[in-house]
């Protein structure tokens, strides 16, 4: 499957039958006017600037659309954030005409250079966000987000001025911050569905560590776990820190140090065999890690059970 480019937002609205934008480095326009993509294998593409999603999509027929390895009924009002550089990729269940309603944000990087917009973006957590970790939200704020959006539009055509971008980055924060509202809240709202994550989450670890190639495969990783579950790594571990209090790699030197107790206590193999099975490649390091976390040095502790 082949990957679309789009390097500029000019060459993104002529490839889909859109007018030349009103300024070369932000594009706001309803969803409505793009031209409608005739589904019959799945696509991918990626942007050199900012894409942000805010639609619904409408058919003659109920259509599902699957995003990584999750489904999505898009009946809800749903928003998307896509950054420069990450590819997308998007199937249908049975060949047709998707059809949408909505409203596309584009920013280019060199749009927000010299404000402090250019460096605090990238701290929004949504923007490593694998496509199928959308976000939903109500029809009021639904309403809220669109409103911020036209004002946006406006501006791009209008004549610009001295103030224009001023304006238009701070209707940019705003616009950001409400998102973050919702991915904050999505860790409380979404309870079920989070705690059957933590689930795999664990089912995961505990199939790595029953491994017996621990050593050739090393410790694992933030990005295999995150990987393992279709979650981006700072999805899963903002996510673990509201329903354990504990980051992704807290949860694995846990994890780690729960395996190493139970072969401490109840086997005769020796510390470096211990550390060597758990996936250390040096015995300092996994001492170091289990005095840390325990108080006690891996003799300490078996020693505590004689």
């Amino acid at each position: 499957m082949s990957v679309k480019r789009f390097k500029t937002i000019s060459e993104f609205q002529q490839a889909r039958q859109l007018p030349k934008p009103e300024h070369p480095l932000i594009s706001v326009f309803p969803v409505e006017s793009v031209e409608r993509l005739a589904i019959q294998e799945p696509i991918s593409w990626l942007y050199d600037f900012y894409c942000i999603g805010l639609k619904r999509v409408v058919n003659s027929r109920q259509v599902s659309l699957k995003y990584g390895q999750q489904t999505y009924d898009f009946n809800e009002g749903i928003l998307s954030f896509v950054a420069p550089n990450q590819v997308v990729s998007l199937s249908i269940d049975n060949a047709d005409v998707l059809t949408q309603s909505g409203w596309m944000l584009l920013i280019h990087p060199d749009f927000l250079w010299n404000t402090p917009l250019a460096k605090t973006i990238k701290h929004y957590n949504f923007w490593d966000y694998s496509v199928h970790e959308a976000l939903f939200h109500s029809d009021k704020e639904e309403q809220t987000l669109i409103t911020i959006l036209q004002t946006i539009q406006q501006e791009c055509h209008s004549n610009i001025d001295q103030f224009s971008k001023r304006i238009i980055i701070s209707h940019l924060e705003a616009f950001l911050n409400y998102a973050d509202r919702f991915y904050h809240r999505q860790f409380l709202t979404r309870e079920k569905a989070n705690h059957q994550v933590l689930d795999r989450l664990e089912q995961v670890l505990a199939d790595y560590f029953n491994r017996h190639d621990l050593l050739a495969k090393g410790l694992p990783t933030v990005q295999f776990l995150a990987e393992s579950l279709n979650l981006s790594p700072k999805y899963l571990s903002s996510l673990l820190k509201v329903l354990t209090g504990q980051t992704t790699q807290q949860h694995i030197h846990e994890k780690l140090i729960e395996k190493a107790k139970e072969k401490l206590s109840t086997t005769d193999l020796s510390i470096s065999e211990v550390a060597y099975q758990l996936g250390f490649e040096h015995l300092q390091s996994f001492s170091k890690l289990f005095k840390t976390k325990t108080k006690l040095s891996p003799l300490e502790f078996r020693a505590s059970f004689t």
